[in-house]
């Protein structure tokens, strides 16, 4: 029983154990339902909904939706053949005795109630709207729920993690400018003119210094900030579940990290099987077009560019041709073709190149007449396709080609209904470059030095064993020990083992062409404790809205954040960002000028 000064019982703690008892509720008007001078209400707590009965139409007369109210009555047993198997408490009612309003409502600007969410999701307004709203956005029951399932995650993780004998550190907000990939958000030093603080991007340098003072098993659920080009999910500011561990390898790291995971879904109710599968990134790309692949179904890449050597179709004269088959699509009319076409434009390609294969194996489509006899013959066995599929192409760049085709493939699940919330598809992605070209970063991720490469995770990502001797000789083909956590075709989290050696850290940073100068300046706070003898240690983070997001089988990251920004980092609510005063502005120290001071 949770009894306080409003209520005796919560609304789903009424129960036939009670029938001829007196409650007291407290909560929210649901919904009315009037009948010939009886009226029902659906009252709404965080728990869920019991039906209350008012006789009395003076009572029942100015209640509407979202009226705060607090009753107290006899619970007795629904009627014969009103029951509702629905509910919690649906073969219960309360008869109210006293009725109180403890607050009014407006007229919503959207419907909250129960009864209507599902028929109703459909008919929320616009996010802005929602997030301008949000306080009753979240009443709604499937954001209820949202908020109630990253608690317990958080307290299963935190668990799980206490048990392997972690310690919760907390690290600051204020912190400096460093190079972690993205640009920082900054604060001026009111008290140091003409300086800045840097929110942190990651935990990434203070948890290593961690490691370096004998904290030797840390954890911390991160607030982390990064100044990045909008996108449908991601938010400027975020969580991370963030693990660092001295005297360890990779090994140990996973090994931990699958125990935390397997308890987290636990807490859902989901049975996690360990050890967890693994794929290197290479065969990711190579097979499923993506770092991240989903595993939730079959259907991978088909590398067709041997097949394809001497091909008389210019299009595919190209130093990577790949396919992926859409089966059964081969009777879909020509216009949903052309639409794949402008859907392959809006990610960046020329387009989608295909070819069908009729009920008696013919080959049809705008490419068929492009290839040789000897290539039309032997094409439905070397894509593994069948009488009755279809299917794509890309040709050009290996990456870009089999980014694409990763993304048709996911596509193809998606329309064919293989995408299930509630099926959860784990994998490790392992043997991750060291490197990668400052030409092809990825999106507006800024890169740190002044080289032709930049770090595929960051600058302080141990070499593997196989490569410390080697890797700043050859780094287009050098590997690290880092390792990513995929569920159902989304990166939950990353790690690796991080360099303890200053020789090591030396010729990485040069590799990347950050001098030693820049490096004193950058991050020479973390390289001056490494003098001082610093373990060898590992870790990894989860993306603590991910894999809410995930796990709650939600559409966005947005619905699993209690208060999120809108595009463009706006907060709809409060107006942020927004200007401020003259004043503020002169007191911040924004514009301060040296040279200026120095006159004076």
């Amino acid at each position: 029983m949770s009894q306080t000064a409003f209520r005796t019982h919560h609304a789903t703690e009424v129960t036939e154990a009670l029938v001829g008892q007196k409650v007291t509720l407290a909560g929210w008007v649901d919904r009315r339902r009037d009948h010939g001078g009886v009226a029902f209400i659906d009252l709404r707590d965080n728990t869920g909904l019991v039906q209350i009965v008012i006789y009395d139409e003076e009572v029942a007369r100015p209640l509407r939706s979202e009226f705060v109210i607090q009753v107290t009555g006899e619970v007795r047993l629904r009627p014969e053949g009103n029951e509702n198997d629905h509910l919690a408490t649906g073969r219960i009612e309360v008869v109210v005795e006293d009725l109180k309003v403890l607050a009014k409502a407006d007229a919503l600007p959207f419907q909250v109630s129960t009864a209507l969410e599902n028929e109703s999701e459909n008919k929320l307004p616009g996010e802005d709207v929602r997030l301008k709203y949000r306080y009753l956005d979240l009443r709604r029951p499937s954001m209820q729920r949202n908020l109630k399932l990253r608690s317990d995650m958080t307290r299963a993780a935190r668990h799980a993690l206490e048990e392997m004998d972690f310690t919760e550190v907390e690290t600051p907000t204020f912190i400096k400018s460093t190079p972690e990939g993205a640009r920082d958000f900054v604060v001026p030093a009111r008290l140091v003119p003409g300086s800045w603080y840097a929110l942190p991007q990651s935990p990434q340098l203070l948890k290593q210094l961690l490691m370096v003072s004998g904290v030797e098993r840390y954890y911390q659920l991160a607030r982390c900030y990064r100044d990045e080009d909008f996108r449908a999910d991601r938010q400027p500011e975020f969580t991370q579940l963030d693990m660092e561990m001295a005297f360890v390898d990779q090994e140990d790291v996973m090994a931990m990290a699958e125990k935390v995971i397997a308890a987290i879904w636990k807490a859902a109710g989901y049975e996690v099987q360990l050890p967890l599968p693994r794929i290197s990134w290479q065969d990711a790309m190579d097979k499923y077009g993506s770092d991240k692949p989903d595993l939730r179904f079959g259907n991978p890449l088909v590398d067709l560019t041997e097949y394809f050597r001497n091909t008389p179709f210019r299009v595919f004269q190209a130093p990577y041709v790949g396919a992926v088959v859409y089966s059964g699509a081969a009777d879909l009319p020509r216009r949903q073709f052309d639409a794949w076409q402008d859907w392959a434009r809006q990610r960046g390609a020329k387009g989608l190149a295909y070819v069908q294969f009729e009920a008696d194996g013919t080959l049809k489509g705008p490419v068929a007449k492009n290839l040789s006899e000897e290539e039309r013959n032997g094409l439905m066995e070397a894509t593994g396709a069948k009488p009755g599929d279809a299917v794509f192409f890309a040709a050009g760049h290996k990456e870009s080609s089999q980014l694409l085709l990763g993304a048709v493939r996911v596509e193809i699940a998606d329309r064919q209904g293989l995408l299930k919330p509630d099926d959860f598809a784990f994998t490790w992605v392992v043997d991750f470059p060291l490197f990668k070209p400052t030409d092809d970063p990825d999106d507006d991720d800024v890169a740190v030095g002044h080289s032709k490469w930049t770090s595929m995770h960051h600058p302080f990502t141990m070499p593997s064993a196989d490569w410390i001797d080697r890797f700043d000789k050859d780094p287009e083909h050098a590997m690290s020990d880092s390792y990513d956590i995929v569920c159902n075709g989304e990166e939950m989290g990353g790690g690796s083992v991080r360099i303890h050696r200053d020789d090591i850290q030396d010729r990485v940073l040069n590799v990347l062409g950050i001098d030693p100068e820049e490096a004193k300046e950058k991050f020479g706070f973390l390289l001056d404790a490494f003098k001082f003898g610093a373990p060898p240690h590992a870790g990894i983070a989860l993306g603590w809205d991910r894999t809410v997001s995930i796990l709650a089988g939600a559409d966005s990251i947005r619905d699993v954040i209690a208060f999120p920004k809108a595009g463009g980092g706006r907060d709809p609510l409060t107006g942020a960002p927004a200007p401020i005063s003259d004043e503020q502005r002169a007191e911040t120290g924004v514009d301060y000028d040296p040279e200026e001071d120095e006159q004076h």
